[in-house]
C-alpha cells in the first residue's frame, strides 16, 4: 500500500513537469515562428524606416504589436495587413503619395509597410515622440490631438501624461516594451 502512495506521488510530480515542458516545446514553436516571420520582413522595414526618417525599431515595434509581422492579418474594425491599416487611412495616405491603389493592396507586404512606415513618419513629425506617435496611429491623430489640448491629459500641449482609452494606453506599452526589444 505504502509502494503504491509512492509511485502516485512520484506520477504527481511528474505530471507538472511534463506539463511545462509540453508548454515550453509549445511557447518556442510558437517563437520559432515569429521569429521566422520578422526576420522575412525585417530588411523591408529597415529600408522603408530609413527612408522615411523612422527609428527602425520603432517601425519593427509597431509590425509586431499591430500584427506579429503576418501580411494577411485583418482587425476587427477592418485593418489590414502587417502594420493594420485601415481603408481609410490608406485613402488619405494616398492622397499624399497621389497613387491610386484598391484596398486589398494593403496585403501586399511591400504597400503595407511602405504606406505604413510613411504614416509613421507623418505622426512622429506632427507630435514629436514614439509614445504620442504610438497613441495616434492606434487612436487616430485628431483624438490625439484633441487629448494634448486637453489639461487633464496633457500639461505641455505635447506630451500626454494620462490616455483616456484603455486599449490606446495598452496599445502604447506594448510599443514601448516592443521597442525596448529592438533598441
Amino acid at each position: 500500500m505504502a509502494s503504491s502512495r509512492k509511485k502516485r506521488k512520484k506520477l504527481d510530480l511528474r505530471a507538472p513537469a511534463l506539463l511545462l515542458a509540453l508548454l515550453l516545446l509549445l511557447g518556442g514553436a510558437a517563437l520559432a515562428v515569429k521569429m521566422r516571420s520578422r526576420t522575412k520582413y525585417e530588411p523591408l522595414l529597415r529600408r522603408y524606416a530609413q527612408q522615411y526618417g523612422v527609428p527602425e525599431a520603432f517601425a519593427l515595434a509597431v509590425a509586431e504589436t499591430e500584427s506579429h509581422f503576418k501580411p494577411d492579418a485583418v482587425s476587427r474594425a477592418g485593418a489590414r495587413g502587417m502594420m493594420q491599416i485601415t481603408p481609410e487611412t490608406f485613402e488619405w495616405l494616398q492622397m499624399k503619395t497621389g497613387e491610386a491603389l484598391t484596398d486589398d493592396a494593403l496585403f501586399d507586404p511591400e504597400i503595407n509597410v511602405r504606406y505604413g512606415v510613411f504614416f509613421l513618419s507623418i505622426l512622429l513629425e506632427r507630435f514629436g515622440d514614439t509614445d504620442t506617435a504610438a497613441a495616434a496611429y492606434n487612436a487616430g491623430m485628431n483624438a490625439v490631438a484633441r487629448w494634448l489640448e486637453n489639461p487633464e491629459y496633457s500639461d505641455d500641449g505635447v506630451h500626454l501624461k494620462k490616455i483616456p482609452i484603455d486599449e490606446t494606453r495598452y496599445y502604447v506599452v506594448k510599443i514601448r516594451k516592443a521597442l525596448d526589444r529592438y533598441k
